[in-house]
């Protein structure tokens, strides 16, 4: 019974295939992992399979300006349904705080999420401030910078609703002729997305 006493060749081909194995799965892996990531990027920066269409029906407000650019100061932790009257509140003003408060019912139970507001640069008249006291008890009232105001907005002379978000932050702008339902779609759309306010 003889040993052996040289060096034993174990290799049949199997190792060298699933070390090259082993490679393409973690090639697999990574590309699965980091293309996705570097395919958005590419789409964001080279601006190609962008979708043209939106699900949103005012305008988009997406360049950071806050509430104090817009000429507000106010705090809220919540949503806000922000009427702009630039210039007294005349019939559109008052149709638009109006549509303020019903979009802000039709939240249902979302609706303490949100608030409804008005920022006006002139004091509203007597009549009309008696009204707001007591037909609109959770109307909050702001005083509006018309110089900020007019700097940041298109139509400046026109009395606007605005969506803000909990930290400030302007995201839709509608005119005075917004379908209410559309502006209710609009924010619970928000709602849905948001995990604050």
């Amino acid at each position: 019974m003889g040993v052996a006493t040289g060096p034993l060749d174990m290799s049949d081909g199997k190792a060298p295939r699933g070390r090259a194995r082993g490679r393409l799965q973690l090639i697999l892996i990574l590309l699965v992992v980091i293309g996705p990531m570097l395919l958005a990027t590419g789409m964001y920066k080279l601006q190609f399979w962008v979708p043209d269409g939106r699900s949103y029906h005012g305008e988009m407000i997406g360049n950071g300006q806050t509430l104090a650019d817009l000429g507000v100061q106010a705090e809220d932790a919540r949503w806000q349904l922000l009427v702009s009257a630039p210039k007294g509140c005349a019939v559109d003003c008052q149709q638009l705080v109006y549509l303020a408060r019903q979009i802000n019912i039709g939240l249902g139970r979302d609706a303490s999420r949100a608030a409804h507001a008005l920022a006006s640069v002139e004091p509203v008249s007597g009549d009309y401030l008696a009204r707001l006291q007591s037909e609109y008890p959770q109307l909050q009232r702001y005083p509006l910078d018309a110089t900020r105001y007019g700097a940041l907005a298109p139509k400046r002379d026109e009395a606007q609703l605005w969506i803000v978000d909990p930290h400030g932050n302007l995201v839709l702008r509608y005119d005075a002729r917004v379908k209410g339902k559309d502006v209710l779609n609009d924010l619970r759309h928000l709602l849905k997305l948001s995990n604050i306010g």
